[in-house]
């Protein structure tokens, strides 16, 4: 199935987070961070059709508060507004 987000928005595939530390520590739900970062896997366009800044594959970092989610291939995916975009992930 192909996806193309319409407008300015980003489909995004949540990255999970660990389940136990570094040094082998398991951590419950309650204690794990918050962090919102995921791998981008579709991208739409500004409304004058221009491409937005950011690639196919980039490991970024989004806020805001609404994001609708869906399950593809049994992984978590959330469409993100452009504007929700807070960083991409250089290694």
């Amino acid at each position: 199935m192909i996806i193309k987000p319409i407008g300015e928005r980003v489909l995004i595939k949540v990255v999970k987070q660990a389940e136990k530390t570094d040094s082998g520590i398991y951590l419950p739900e309650s204690a794990k961070e918050e962090k919102k970062e995921g791998v981008i896997v579709a991208i739409g366009t500004f409304e004058d059709g221009r491409d937005l800044p950011v690639n196919k594959g980039d490991h970024v970092i989004y806020g805001g508060y609404k994001s609708d989610e869906m399950e593809l291939d049994g992984e978590l995916h959330v469409f993100v507004d452009f504007k929700d975009l807070l960083a991409v992930i250089e290694k």
